[in-house]
């Protein structure tokens, strides 16, 4: 005869559910690895989810190489588009797509651990298809390069003419040359710097 325990036990929460739970109550949002359309709509979600529980402040963590830059414009105009605050604390490598994301926040909020390097460069792209085709592709990139250049010159302080000249190639920078240059608000050391 099979007996029944009169116990209810209480389901343990996945490690990956648990740890979303501990995020999303401490107004975190993580970004880590390529960024692509399902990260941004990740990062999206989470963003106007904390927007719509309250206007406290929010925290972004970034370390990723960059990738599709339309996919880091999302999160950057994501971040401009809510109400709370948000705080962008760079540690790894912050690249590319990932710099423009960084850049979303305002200047005194952007933090850096001490061993970020932060790049910044000219968007590239796999051209194929025929000839009109790959025309309209380098026009493009062309566009889009102008306005990368204009979105880091507006959010750094720095000279467009600078600012074209350095993302002509790869710029590398430490935190403190990125402080420097505009991109860091502050480099910080522990959790209690973050204000």
């Amino acid at each position: 005869m099979l007996e029944m325990s009169s116990t209810k036990e209480t389901p343990t929460p996945a490690p990956s559910r648990l740890l979303d739970e501990k995020l999303f109550k401490a107004r975190a949002v993580t970004i880590f690895g390529e960024i692509n359309e399902r990260i941004a709509r990740s990062v999206t979600e989470r963003l106007l989810a904390l927007a719509a529980e309250s206007s406290d402040p929010i925290t972004i963590y970034v370390s990723s190489p960059g990738g599709h830059v339309e996919s880091g414009d999302v999160i950057y105009d994501i971040i401009k588009f809510i109400e709370p605050e948000v705080r962008v604390v760079g540690t790894g490598w912050v690249a590319s797509a990932a710099t423009t994301i960084y850049l979303a926040a305002k200047k005194e909020h952007r933090f850096a651990l001490p061993n970020t390097r932060f790049l910044v460069h000219q968007p590239s792209g796999g051209s194929r298809g025929s000839a009109s085709d790959i025309k309209i592709q380098a026009e493009q990139i062309i566009k889009m390069r102008a306005r990368i250049n204009q979105l880091i010159a507006d959010e750094t302080g720095q000279p467009i003419e600078r600012v074209a000249k350095d993302t002509d190639r790869d710029y590398w920078m430490s935190v403190d040359e990125a402080i420097e240059y505009g991109i860091v608000g502050r480099c910080i050391r522990s959790m209690q710097e973050l204000t």
